[in-house]
């Protein structure tokens, strides 16, 4: 069926005398002769048919443009509209004041194309408040870990429209599909991550992989949707296993805390170990070079007593003893009694050797 055209209201009376009268007729009405049944010159006999004829016609045209007027519709700033013409896709329309075939010739869907709209995952907004209280959905937020552990995980997915027709056409319901691959992706990629990298350092990480992996899966439905935000609400462990769950990890706390308190003292011991250990080692260095120089000063200097020696032995062996004597005595007065003085009395008071009187019997 082709498209119909109304440029103005006498192509609609003219679209109206064609569906009623019939084409030709109506339009050539005043031009006809008149029939030879009708009375000439005088009030016709039976003109009441004729005039119920006119009137109904009338009626069902001010119907026909009441249902046309139907049609009139307005879009918003914020919108967009796709119609139909009988149940096939015909154009979308932007904002502004526009007329379309009513039902069931007609169909259009107006949504608001600018608009953020959201998608919660293992949670519900029950009252957005404030302040705002939700509802829990243990079905959607719990999920394995990829070291197989149980984790809670609520998050949101926020779109705006980018192609209304593929929006309205190319998925049956657009909240769902959302919400089921917005969960998927979230599986499989929690699925590949840790617990404590989940739980810490590693959901930034998370949001954005979901979000690629998000987007792959609804171009392939060609959903024609962009996808604006993906926020992780809260991610923790479930309830019943929460007070466990905080003491295991304040116990892994305090083990960091002891390996990185044990570290720090290892860092700050072994160096100073070491250094000390390269004092001895250079302390030791040097005794040993200098010991090794003595000992050579010292060989040296035998041999040269050596050779004195045995040139004057008596003289040489009694210097050395006299050299002693002072090395072992310094500041000490030395008195040297001649062994010939056998008998006499030695004076040590006086510093001095009286040898005028014998005292040998």
């Amino acid at each position: 069926m082709g498209e119909i055209r109304f440029d103005d209201l006498e192509d609609v009376q003219r679209f109206i005398k064609e569906v009623f009268f019939g084409k030709g007729k109506g339009r050539n009405d005043q031009n006809e002769p008149p029939r030879d049944d009708q009375p000439r010159g005088g009030r016709p006999r039976k003109s009441s048919g004729k005039h119920m004829k006119g009137g109904l016609g009338g009626v069902m045209i001010i119907l026909f443009l009441v249902f046309l007027g139907t049609g009139i519709y307005q879009v918003g700033p914020d919108e967009e509209a796709v119609l139909l013409r009988f149940g096939q896709y015909s154009k979308t329309v932007g904002p502004g004041m526009h007329w379309y075939f009513p039902r069931p010739i007609g169909r259009r869907y107006v949504v608001k194309t600018t608009k953020v709209y959201r998608v919660e995952i293992g949670f519900e907004t029950v009252e957005i408040g404030p302040p705002a209280r939700y509802q829990n959905i243990p079905e959607e937020s719990l999920m394995f870990t990829g070291d197989e552990n149980m984790i809670d995980v609520d998050f949101s997915v926020q779109y705006k429209i980018s192609n209304l027709k593929d929006y309205i056409f190319n998925v049956k319901d657009q909240y769902e599909t959302i919400k089921s691959a917005s969960e998927s992706a979230l599986r499989q990629v929690v699925g590949s991550k840790g617990i404590e990298e989940t739980l810490t350092i590693g959901k930034e990480g998370i949001q954005e992989e979901t979000r690629e992996k998000l987007k792959e899966i609804l171009d392939s439905y060609g959903i024609g949707i962009m996808i604006i935000g993906l926020q992780l609400q809260d991610v923790g462990p479930p309830e019943a296993v929460m007070q466990a769950f905080k003491e295991v990890a304040n116990a892994r706390e305090d083990r960091s805390r002891f390996i990185n308190e044990a570290n720090g003292y290892r860092n700050d011991i072994i160096p100073n170990a070491r250094g000390q250990a390269s004092q001895m080692v250079n302390r030791a260095e040097a005794y040993k070079e200098r010991r090794v120089k003595e000992s050579q000063g010292d060989v040296a200097k035998f041999i040269k007593l050596s050779e004195k020696y045995s040139l004057g032995k008596e003289v040489t062996k009694t210097r050395m003893y006299l050299e002693t004597m002072e090395k072992t005595m310094p500041g000490i007065e030395k008195i040297i009694i001649d062994p010939e003085l056998k008998g006499s009395i030695i004076n040590l008071i006086g510093g001095g050797v009286e040898a005028n009187e014998k005292t040998n019997n």
